[in-house]
């Protein structure tokens, strides 16, 4: 790994012993752990946060679940990010992440006056003053939405024995193949995203008899790793059949299956030459895969997958 990586590393490692200290699970960072993270202070963290403004400490995060790997290494740079988590419907926030008892990977507690509930199906219902009235003009869409006050949100989540809510997926992107398999996506992609080639993936599967993903490469990165290994430049066509780069979106998403069982693991992939943009209609405004748009985009190459 180079020096980046291994101050990433270590800006983890170090943020991971602070948390455990805080959850009386540790005795908090080493004598060696804190050496090395001084050195990366000097040489990594300061030049990171002074890219930043250089007086910032602690952020808010929302709006999409944070990969907790993430959290843990800003806060090992030394700047905060408190995650949480609400929609429009309950005036922003719902839960959050308190100072001094962050759980990374999660979107905190509920925050006074709000009450969170799992569903049995595994959607979150959420309850409290904060929650809206209504729909304007739209009671069907209210009555879909609002149970006795409580307010189903569409989202999937799990509490854990503190009452910190992690989210899973969104209820209506479950994927049901056809032996009748649920799969929640969302974990799926996030990691073979953590892959650095990997810019975009989109799981398919419905009434499928498994799993497969759509995967777009981060041209950047792409460049930099053809460099590396003394490859000559490639156009996305010739980029989409090198044996090489297909071994390592492989490797990203082999350590996603690792997270499920086999009946909801990622069977087969396709690389694709061009990412999802907004600009065609496959991307929200806030960059959110339309997952019909996309399957409908690319029919031919979902078709293939199977096919083969």
């Amino acid at each position: 790994a180079g020096p980046f990586e291994k101050a990433v590393d270590v800006a983890v490692q170090y943020a991971e012993a602070v948390e455990a200290k805080a959850w009386g699970t540790g005795p908090g960072p080493s004598a060696g752990l804190r050496m090395q993270h001084q050195l990366f202070e000097k040489l990594v963290y300061a030049k990171l946060r002074a890219a930043m403004g250089g007086r910032v400490r602690q952020a808010m995060s929302g709006g999409s679940a944070m990969d907790r790997r993430l959290g843990l290494f800003f806060s090992g740079a030394g700047v905060q990010i408190y995650e949480g988590y609400g929609l429009t419907e309950t005036t922003a926030a719902a839960t959050a992440n308190p100072p001094g008892r962050t759980r990374y990977g999660t979107v905190g507690q509920a925050i006074p006056g709000m009450t969170v509930h799992i569903a049995d199906d595994g959607e979150i219902w959420l309850r409290g003053d904060n929650v809206f009235q209504g729909y304007l003009n739209n009671p069907k869409a209210t009555d879909e939405t609002l149970h006795d006050g409580w307010l189903a949100t569409g989202d999937l989540g799990a509490l854990d024995e503190d009452g910190y809510l992690t989210i899973t997926g969104r209820k209506k992107e479950i994927l049901v193949t056809s032996g009748g398999k649920s799969v929640a996506p969302g974990l799926l992609e996030e990691r073979v995203r953590d892959h650095p080639l990997v810019h975009q993936c989109l799981l398919v599967g419905n009434d499928r008899p498994f799993v497969a993903a759509l995967v777009t490469l981060d041209h950047e990165a792409v460049e930099h790793w053809l460099q590396m290994r003394g490859k000559p430049q490639m156009t996305p066509a010739e980029l989409v059949r090198d044996a090489d780069l297909e071994a390592e979106v492989r490797r990203a998403v082999v350590a996603a299956n690792t997270l499920v069982s086999k009946a909801e693991s990622i069977r087969t992939f396709r690389i694709l030459g061009q990412p999802f943009s907004e600009e065609h209609g496959l991307l929200t405004p806030s960059l959110k895969l339309k997952r019909k748009a996309i399957e409908s985009a690319y029919a031919k190459e979902v078709e293939a997958l199977y096919g083969s």
